[in-house]
């Protein structure tokens, strides 16, 4: 007998967790706390805040005490030890989620609460895992530029289909996020795990707003040190694409040798073309520096996974149990 798309096993209630990963965000917690919490309390089911400080220098973590104080029952604080970075913060935070569906967002505003419906109908729809892309975004047309080249460069070379990876407003389904827990992996990128743990995976538009408070945390080579733990951690294409570019430049290295003698014994001994050859050999130098670059790339990922380390340290939470959302992890003490 068929059955209906969604029935093959009956699902709890949906409950939301919201994780948002908060790092020097002082001046910007109060409007994010106006907005988020107005825009949860209408959609009529249990839900909880998952807030995580990255190690805030800053008064952050006092103003999300006075928050947990203000709404103990719909508000869970992570703090961790020192700042171990967006995505390190937003796994601490999916380990502390007990809700059946968990959101993220950043605390900068950027993604505007008032989306969180949007991606609600996309879970009730069956999906589960729910990506964003930014309409109309508000970051500068180099970022934009330079994100478009590299989403291109990131379908081209793994099996990821992100259209918008930058954009952290996204919904995972409990099962998508209890997979990524599972993940062993010491450097972790969430909406590409989220992507190829998913079933049924969707995308959306929802709008962006310019950031209010403070400055973004990532810096340009932030986003391309994330880009390349992005391709080197989902796929070994780099690492043959320069395999073959190595056979076919030695290949042409070679026709060139033939060349070159044969000239030699055609015409004798030439000195023209001296600089020429310098330039090739820099260019092929060049070339063998970068390989070998990429190739450490590789062996650094598989260096940091054998040591074993943690990928973040709690120093403590601040949750208390709620009817609605059950703590059933054993709590860590303040």
């Amino acid at each position: 007998m068929d059955l209906p798309n969604g029935d093959l096993l009956s699902k709890p209630p949906l409950s939301l967790s919201i994780v948002v990963p908060v790092f020097n965000e002082e001046s910007g917690l109060p409007a994010l706390f106006a907005r988020l919490y107005p825009v949860l309390d209408g959609l009529g089911v249990p839900y909880e805040c998952v807030f995580v400080d990255d190690g805030s220098r800053d008064r952050s973590v006092a103003v999300l005490r006075a928050q947990h104080a203000l709404r103990p029952a719909e508000t869970r604080v992570v703090i961790l030890q020192r700042n171990f970075g967006q995505h390190a913060a937003i796994m601490a935070g999916f380990e502390r989620a007990q809700g059946t569906a968990v959101i993220t967002m950043d605390a900068d505003l950027q993604n505007p609460p008032e989306e969180i419906p949007r991606l609600v109908e996309a879970l009730r729809a069956g999906h589960d895992y729910v990506g964003t892309i930014r309409r109309g975004r508000q970051d500068h047309w180099a970022r934009r530029a330079l994100s478009r080249a590299i989403n291109s460069l990131r379908n081209r070379t793994t099996a990821i289909r992100v259209t918008d990876q930058g954009c952290m407003l996204r919904a995972y389904g409990r099962d998508v996020v209890d997979a990524v827990n599972a993940s062993v992996e010491v450097k972790t990128f969430i909406p590409a795990l989220g992507y190829l743990y998913a079933r049924d995976p969707t995308e959306i538009e929802v709008a962006h707003e310019p950031r209010r408070e403070g400055e973004s945390k990532y810096s340009w080579y932030s986003l391309i040190r994330l880009n390349f733990d992005l391709m080197t951690g989902f796929s070994v294409v780099p690492l043959q694409l320069f395999s073959m570019l190595g056979m076919s430049i030695a290949g042409l290295s070679g026709l060139l040798v033939l060349y070159l003698a044969a000239r030699r014994l055609i015409l004798g001994p030439e000195v023209e073309g001296v600089f020429t050859l310098f330039a090739i050999v820099f260019m092929l130098v060049g070339l063998a520096l970068f390989g070998i670059g990429l190739i450490g790339e590789y062996v650094g990922r598989t260096y940091e996974q054998v040591r074993g380390r943690p990928r973040y340290i709690i120093a403590a939470v601040l949750e208390t149990e709620s009817e609605s959302l059950p703590v059933t992890r054993e709590r860590e003490r303040v």
